[in-house]
Order: C-alpha cells, then structure tokens, then sequence
C-alpha cells in the first residue's frame, strides 16, 4: 500500500496553493480538494500536476471526513493552503510512520500573524492533529467548527512545526473572526444555551486574561496586545450574535 497522501483543503486560495504544493512534494500523493472554488485555486494546481476533487462545503468537520473518504493510502497528512512543511518536519513524518503504534500525530505550529511569528496569546504551540492513519481517525460531526479528531488507538506528538501564515493583515483577521464567531454563536443556540447579561462583560474580560496572561500573550508585547485585545472583542460579539439569534433577528448570524 502507498503510505502517504497529503490532502490540501482550499477555497479561493490562489494566491497560497502553488507554495504549500511545493513544500510539501515529499508525499506519495497530494490531493488538493476543494470547495468549489471561484478564483484560479483549481487552474494553479492543475499546472501543478496535482488532481482535484471538489466537494460542496457544508462545515468544516465533514469537509475533512469527505476528504479522508477519497483516499486509499494508510497515512494521511492535512494542510491548509496558507500552511507549509518544511523538510525537517517532512523527515520526521517519513520517520515515524515506518514504524508507530500511534494513529494520529499532532503536529505543532509556528504561526505569523500580520507578518510576526507569534509566541504567545494561543498561537503556539498551537498543536493541530493532521497525520492521520486511514480507517482509525475520523472528525466529529458535532464539532463544526474547530474541528476534533476522534482516534481509534493511540496519539503521537512530532517536534518540528508547520508553518503557518495565519493572517495577512488585519482586514483578514476581523472577515475569519467573523465567521468563526457566527459559527460558535450558532452551536450555542443549537445547544440551548442563552447569554445571560454577565456574559457580555465577564467572558470578554476572562478571555482577555486567559489570551494576555494565562496563554502569556505579554511575550509579544504590543503584538500580543493587540491579538487579546481583538479576540476578547470576538468573544463579546460572539454572545451579541447568540442573543440575535435567541430574539429571532433576520441576518442575526449573517
């Protein structure tokens, strides 16, 4: 059996695909599977020699699970299109899927925020479960977002991280904060849960903490800050949009 397809999920990623294609040649296959992407995601990585399946997004755990199903290697390795192997990391995979018990490896992240590698506030060491053996790993379909890998034996933890080009600048970061906040605001509602008015101050406030102080945000100074600062932001509009949704607002969520 061959050991080894890396799977790259895209959506409108042309400007990323063609870099994270090359950084990561040292598979036996590569797939790029896609979300019906509008821009030239599809044609790069056509020139690129690199098949592509597209499939119709409905949430981020049953993207991955569809992708996962469209493969027949034992070992499968995920990256996002702004992610990038380095050969380090390449070698230490090659390594341990020769010879491991383990079924799913988390693999850690460097992860350059506005252009700065950041160290603190969440976003290192930042460990993503991606090299996964086929048939003893699935995503959850009750998490749609922030997707949890459920296994089928043991996990592994590698030392060389993936490099992670997160957000290029704030305009990015404010349209994925976005999204994932309506996400959030939507699994609350699902689960019946209703926003009591200390939550639009305490929540904010504790995930400031827990950003600048707990995860040692204060490392990267103003940067650090400033990435708090905006996710406590997102925490309180994360509970603006769940009483939206409770009070039955048209575009609540949107």
């Amino acid at each position: 059996m061959i050991p080894l397809t890396v799977i790259i999920l895209t959506y409108n990623e042309e400007e990323n695909i063609r870099a994270c294609i090359a950084s990561a040649r040292f598979g036996d296959r590569m797939l790029v599977f896609d979300s019906f992407s509008t821009d030239n995601t599809t044609s790069h990585a056509g020139f690129e020699c690199v098949p592509v399946i597209q499939h119709p997004f409905r949430d981020y755990a049953s993207q991955r699970n569809a992708a996962l199903d469209a493969v027949d290697t034992e070992w499968v390795l995920f990256l996002d299109a702004d992610e990038r192997m380095t050969p380090e990391l390449a070698e230490e995979i090659r390594t341990v899927i020769r010879d491991t018990d383990a079924v799913g490896f988390r693999i850690p992240r460097h992860n350059y925020i506005f252009g700065k590698l950041t160290c603190g506030a969440g976003w290192y060491p930042d460990y993503q479960t991606r090299l996964l053996k086929r048939g003893c790993a699935r995503y959850d379909p009750a998490v749609e977002v922030h997707e949890v890998v459920l296994l089928d034996g043991p996990e592994g933890t590698l030392t060389h991280p993936l490099i992670h080009y997160n957000y290029r600048d704030l305009a990015q970061f404010v349209a994925k904060q976005q999204r994932y906040v309506q996400y959030d605001a939507q699994i609350l509602h699902k689960r019946g849960i209703r926003p009591k008015p200390q939550n639009y101050v305490l929540q904010p406030l504790r995930h400031f903490w827990w950003r600048f102080v707990t995860l040692h945000g204060y490392r990267d100074g103003l940067h650090g800050l400033r990435l708090s600062g905006l996710m406590a932001w997102y925490e309180l509009r994360k509970y603006v949009l769940l009483r939206g949704l409770w009070r039955g607002e048209v575009g609540a969520a949107g």
